[in-house]
């Protein structure tokens, strides 16, 4: 009986301490079902508003002053559109890709604002690479305060730590256009792959800096264009060391509060607190609508230069071989590249930030519009085919919008 009493007693005690584990480390064991369950098919759209609570994060605040959108005339979106000699209806489109969010925007002015699943006018959504664009803007006003004094200069001229590392004697500019040189691997299937190596470090809380430092070179920089996720750590890293204050805070002084951002926007960052700029940034379609706008309108906003225009050009210019876009044997993608910017072609002057699972900020200068898409593709990286990304059809999609507010022949 006492053996059995004994038994009970330590069977409680173990009861108690599982508990005690669970509680102590709820985020961690939050952070590992949220990321053991990516690129496998299953539904995201409970975990892309719920990353502070997987996560170590840092609060952009927003403006004291926040700038609201007025409404244009009201859009109906085209019923469908064509893509590759094939018709998609667009609002099963829409469905297909778990489309969270869709802010359509014309002069400044909003034609079209509807939420789906988890999505919400005040809710702050995963961005994934936009974050990329983000952390491109930070690079040009540490520029346009002289904190850093050129992109021709190398990386390692403002972080010493990384002379041992790839970026060894990298050009700054090189890094922006992923064009850097350091080997990569973006394979989400591949345990083994670089991406992946960045999916442990944010499971374990481990140092995004020392990752950036483990990088090693594989070609010459600035002649094959490879879309690598470090470069854009190494930018953060970068812009953190040349500012001497951590990245959130300078975006929040210089971008955020400026822009009139209507709600906080939060970063992910690893246990020591530096941001994850690869695809951290947490926000709301609106807040990210006028990040785009900023762009559409080469750096200006409510009468004050936030960016230097000659910096928003160079940002969505290919400027080299290595960056146009088509079929290009100088680069691993189809679309042209500017400072952490796609362009979709050489002819419409659009350009586009682009994150996993179907996120977008498609902005189109010639027409006046901007587009923002935030979605939970379930489906996508699940599977080895063009259907598990839907990029293209995204474009195709877009276009179709714009050329129903703006027709070609108006537009010309």
């Amino acid at each position: 009986m006492r053996i059995v009493k004994g038994i009970g007693i330590a069977l409680g005690v173990l009861v108690i301490f599982a508990v005690a584990l669970s509680v102590m480390f709820r985020q961690e064991i939050l952070r590992l079902q949220y990321q053991t369950s990516l690129f496998t098919g299953a539904d995201q759209q409970e975990h892309f508003v719920r990353q502070e609570e997987y996560y170590p994060t840092v609060n952009m605040a927003a403006s004291e002053d926040p700038f609201l959108f007025e409404n244009g005339k009201p859009l109906i979106l085209p019923a469908t559109f064509t893509y590759k000699s094939e018709t998609f209806r667009t609002n099963a489109f829409l469905k297909d890709t778990d489309t969270a969010a869709l802010l359509i925007l014309k002069d400044g002015e909003i034609l079209y604002e509807k939420y789906w699943l988890t999505g919400a006018r005040d809710e702050q959504w995963l961005s994934h690479s936009l974050s990329k664009s983000v952390i491109s803007a930070a690079v040009g006003l540490a520029v346009r305060d002289g904190h850093i004094k050129s992109i021709e200069d190398p990386i390692t001229n403002y972080i010493p730590a990384l002379k041992e590392s790839g970026y060894n004697n990298v050009r700054i500019k090189d890094i922006l256009q992923m064009s850097s040189g350091i080997r990569w691997d973006e394979d989400y299937s591949d345990p083994n792959s670089d991406m992946n190596r960045v999916g442990l470090a944010m499971l374990l809380g481990s140092s995004y800096d020392k990752l950036v430092a483990s990088m090693v070179n594989e070609r010459k920089p600035g002649e094959y264009h490879r879309y690598t996720g470090m470069d854009t750590q190494a930018l953060t890293y970068l812009v953190a060391e040349a500012v001497g204050r951590p990245v959130y805070e300078y975006l929040q002084e210089e971008l955020w509060r400026p822009l009139g951002a209507e709600h906080d926007g939060f970063w992910i960052t690893d246990r020591h607190g530096r941001e994850l700029g690869l695809g951290g940034l947490n926000a709301t379609a609106r807040d990210f609508a006028k990040f785009a706008e900023l762009y559409r309108l080469g750096g200006a906003w409510r009468g004050i230069q936030i960016l230097p225009a000659d910096w928003v050009a160079a940002s969505v210019t290919p400027d080299a071989p290595h960056l146009q876009p088509g079929d290009n044997p100088l680069s691993d993608h189809s679309l042209g590249y500017g400072y952490q910017w796609w362009t979709p072609d050489s002819e419409s002057g659009d350009f586009t930030g682009i994150g996993i699972y179907n996120q977008f900020m498609y902005v189109s200068p010639k027409n006046g519009m901007v587009i923002i898409k935030l979605s939970c593709n379930r489906y996508y990286a699940s599977e080895d085919s063009p259907k598990a990304y839907r990029e293209l059809e995204t474009f195709a999609m877009f276009r179709e919008i714009i050329d129903s507010v703006t027709p070609p022949d108006i537009a010309d």
